[in-house]
C-alpha cells in the first residue's frame, strides 16, 4: 500500500484591508499571511475502492463538502487529460491541530497539502501556475497555501506577490472556542468605516529597501475585527480579556476568532503562554505557541 505524508501548516493575517466589494458580493482585499509553524498531518493512502476522507475531529465533514476530499477529484479529473488514471481506491486522513472554523486556514492548507502532494507523487505534472488554479477553484486561501511561504495577496486572495523579508517573531495563538462565520462576518462589514485606515503596500515594499528586514508590527491592523466583534460580543470580550494580559498587543486573524500577539522574546512569549495557559484551564480555549514558519522570509 502506498502512503504519502505532508504537513498542512496554519496561517494568520498580519494585515488584512477591505479595498472594496466586487458585482458579485465578494470583497477584495490587500493581507499579508504568514504561514505558522504548527498545522495538521496529512496521510494519502492508495488503497480500498472509492475516494473516501477521515478525520480525528468530530467537526471535520467527511463527506464531499470536504475541501481535502474535492481536491483529490479535482486533481484528478485534471491529470486524466495528461493521461494520468485516478486510483481504484484512495484514501484521505487528516490529524487535526489547526482549531476548526478559527480563521487559521486549517481546511484550505488541507485541500492544498493534498494537490501538491498529488503533484509531487506523479511528477509534477502540473505547474505552479496549474495549481494555483486549481486551488482557487477550491477556495480564496487555497492558492496561498499551494504556494507555501508568506505573501501579498490582493482580489479576492488570489493575486500573491513577494513579501519583504520580514523580522522574526514568536507567535502565541488563542482560538476561543467561537465559529465566527465567514459569510457574517462580511456581511456585517462596514466599508465606510474600513476606508478609514487603507495600507499601501507600497509603503510595506518602500520599508525593505535595500534588503532591510520590516518589521510587521507597524503594520498590524484587521479591518474584520470590529465586524466580528459586533456580531459576536463574546469575541470582543475574549480579545478585552487578552489585551488586558498581553501589553504586546492582539490581533483577530482573518474573520475570527483566533487572536494572536508577536513576541521578539522567546522568553517573554513563554511566559505570556504559561500565565494564559494558567488562567484559561479548562475554558475550551485552545492556546498555541509558535514561530512563523521556515521557509517564510525573514530577516
Amino acid at each position: 500500500m502506498l502512503i504519502l505524508k505532508g504537513h498542512c501548516p496554519a496561517k494568520i493575517n498580519l494585515f488584512l484591508h477591505v479595498t472594496g466589494k466586487r458585482s458579485d458580493g465578494y470583497h477584495l482585499l490587500s493581507t499579508l499571511m504568514v504561514p505558522l509553524a504548527f498545522g495538521d498531518d496529512l496521510e494519502l493512502r492508495f488503497s480500498g475502492e472509492g475516494f473516501r476522507v477521515s478525520c480525528n475531529h468530530p467537526d471535520v465533514p467527511e463527506d464531499e463538502t470536504n475541501l481535502a476530499l474535492r481536491a483529490a477529484r479535482l486533481f484528478y479529473e485534471r491529470a486524466e487529460s495528461v493521461g494520468i488514471e485516478p486510483p481504484g481506491g484512495f484514501d484521505i486522513r487528516i490529524e487535526k491541530v489547526i482549531p476548526v472554523g478559527g480563521g487559521l486556514g486549517g481546511g484550505s492548507s488541507n485541500a492544498a497539502g493534498v494537490l501538491n502532494l498529488l503533484n509531487r507523487h506523479h511528477g509534477s505534472i502540473f505547474s505552479m501556475d496549474q495549481l494555483l488554479e486549481m486551488g482557487l477553484c477550491l477556495g480564496a486561501d487555497v492558492p496561498f497555501f499551494v504556494r507555501g511561504r508568506t505573501a501579498l495577496a490582493t482580489g479576492v486572495g488570489e493575486y500573491l506577490s513577494e513579501a519583504p523579508r520580514l523580522k522574526p517573531y514568536h507567535v502565541l495563538i488563542l482560538y476561543p472556542g467561537i465559529k465566527a462565520s465567514t459569510a457574517g462576518v462580511y456581511k456585517n462589514l462596514d466599508l465606510a468605516l474600513t476606508k478609514q485606515l487603507k495600507l499601501n503596500n507600497n509603503a510595506l515594499l518602500k520599508s525593505s529597501r535595500g534588503g532591510r528586514e520590516v518589521d510587521v508590527k507597524e503594520f498590524l491592523h484587521n479591518d474584520l475585527e470590529e465586524s466580528a466583534c459586533r456580531l459576536y460580543p463574546a469575541i470582543r470580550s475574549v480579545k478585552e480579556e487578552m489585551a488586558a494580559c498581553l501589553p504586546d498587543g492582539v490581533l483577530m486573524t482573518g474573520s475570527g476568532a483566533s487572536f494572536f500577539s508577536l513576541y521578539g522574546d522567546a522568553a517573554r512569549a513563554g511566559s505570556a503562554f504559561k500565565e494564559l495557559s494558567k488562567r484559561w484551564s479548562g475554558s475550551g480555549r485552545q492556546l498555541f505557541l509558535t514561530t512563523f514558519a521556515k521557509g517564510t522570509p525573514l530577516g
